[in-house]
């Protein structure tokens, strides 16, 4: 959507001090007339700064023609640029110490660096290069295909991969952007044309669509100037948009029952029981987060105490509870001796429905909130977390929530509450995923 805005607009979100008054943190956001939005945290106290470049774009934008193509991208534009070679990118990070990497997801990719203070605007022009001005060559295309298909294969002989990727396409449907394999497949990568990927890039890699996320020592005005002047590129700030974000209420993603297996030469059964969650801006999600620690969130958790202590079923037994902008999962992911399979689902079916009907106690929410409490501050601790924070939250949540904020929600959960998100997400239609031996 264009608009009118030809001039950037600053804001600040937050400004947190200590008990004496000095101020730790600020947080501010500079929107682009390009739509591209920068969003800084100045953290007192640290010699480090973290920069992510998050992508509005990510595998459930594939249709079938294109599964696998964000993955592909993401690698390829680390092969080169019009001024610098994969190695010339490579040797720029280490030769500072920088930590330097990417990822893909379902509604986003993102390229991140990790420096010292005094290095950021390497981090950013590196950056910058690779996002606005990348070869893409024919050449490229067909040494990083290589490569991926290693990484397919390496994934595929990982049980817990495997599981989780059969429970998303039983879950979603194995023909659907949810429900298919991040990475793409042996054929789907195959087939994909240095044209598509190239396409991909035009379509998909916009200001309006890219949020620059950077925390640690710095200064928010330096740093919109950088990101001005390294993304500038081959015109790549010229178009005038507002910046698009993935919050999600449009049509639910639905989820279907019902049980998938494959056989695999693994020592072990690994099996995923869940079904449909909630999407991540519900309210209900700090419940729901509640509830999944004290299902298998730690040791103290009941399926753990069960699965592992007292019964001795299985060396690994966690749950967990994925929110998406349109829809959800939650589930238990168990892996055991073939003989045990049976005995562990039995178990675990039985624990999700004692919760299901009578919730958690008083002594299980406090402890939970507890364990969320103290996971949440001690993750923030570095400036790769807070960047991580800063650049999700802009993409893909409705606001950006302070740490005390969050914290409060978390505090204000009630046992009533955990007990009616129980009730109705673990009576769903139950979904399995099973991998094990013939």
């Amino acid at each position: 959507m264009l608009h009118d805005r030809t001039e950037p607009v600053t804001t600040t979100l937050s400004e947190t001090a200590d008990d004496d008054g000095l101020v730790t943190s600020t947080v501010r956001r500079t929107v682009l007339p390009s739509g591209l939005r920068v969003v800084t945290e100045q953290m007192a106290g640290v010699r480090s700064a973290s920069i992510g470049v998050w992508v509005g774009v990510g595998s459930a934008d594939e249709d079938e023609t294109l599964h696998g193509c964000s993955h592909f991208l993401e690698h390829v534009l680390f092969k080169g640029t019009g001024s610098r070679t994969a190695l010339d990118i490579s040797v720029a990070l280490d030769a500072v110490g920088g930590e330097f990497n990417a990822f893909t997801a379902k509604e986003y990719t993102c390229f991140h660096a990790r420096v010292l203070d005094q290095d950021l605007p390497l981090a950013v022009d590196v950056l910058g290069d690779m996002i606005t001005d990348p070869l893409i060559t024919p050449e490229d295309v067909e040494a990083e295909r290589d490569v991926i298909l290693d990484e397919i294969a390496m994934h595929d002989d990982d049980p817990e991969d495997v599981v989780h990727n059969l429970f998303a396409a039983q879950a979603f449907g194995a023909d659907t952007p949810w429900g298919r394999p991040i990475a793409g497949t042996e054929d789907s990568i195959a087939a994909l044309t240095r044209d598509q990927v190239a396409a991909f890039h035009r379509d998909h890699y916009r200001p309006a669509t890219i949020v620059v996320a950077v925390a640690g020592n710095l200064e928010h005005d330096r740093v919109v100037a950088m990101v001005e002047e390294s993304f500038a590129r081959n015109g790549f700030l010229d178009r005038v948009e507002a910046p698009v974000s993935r919050l999600g209420g449009g049509t639910l993603v639905p989820v279907h029952g019902g049980t998938a297996q494959a056989t695999r030469p693994f020592e072990q059964v690994n099996l995923v029981l869940g079904m449909e969650g909630i999407g991540r801006n519900d309210p209900r999600r700090f419940a729901l987060s509640i509830l999944n620690t004290a299902l298998g969130g730690g040791t103290s958790s009941r399926l753990f105490q069960e699965v592992r202590e007292h019964r001795g079923l299985a060396y690994s037994v966690y749950s967990f509870a994925a929110h998406h902008a349109d829809t959800g999962l939650v589930g238990v992911s168990v892996g055991c001796l073939p003989a045990k399979a049976e005995e562990v689902l039995q178990v675990v079916r039985a624990e999700l429905a004692l919760v299901a009907r009578d919730g958690i106690t008083a002594e299980e929410l406090a402890r939970g909130q507890g364990q969320l409490r103290g996971g949440l501050v001690l993750g923030l601790e570095d400036s790769g977390s807070r960047m991580s924070r800063l650049g999700k939250s802009e993409l893909v949540h409705d606001t950006l929530l302070t740490m005390d904020e969050v914290l409060q929600h978390i505090e204000d959960v009630t046992v009533e509450e955990v007990r009616a998100v129980a009730a109705e997400v673990l009576t769903r239609p139950e979904v399995l995923a099973v991998v094990g031996p013939a």
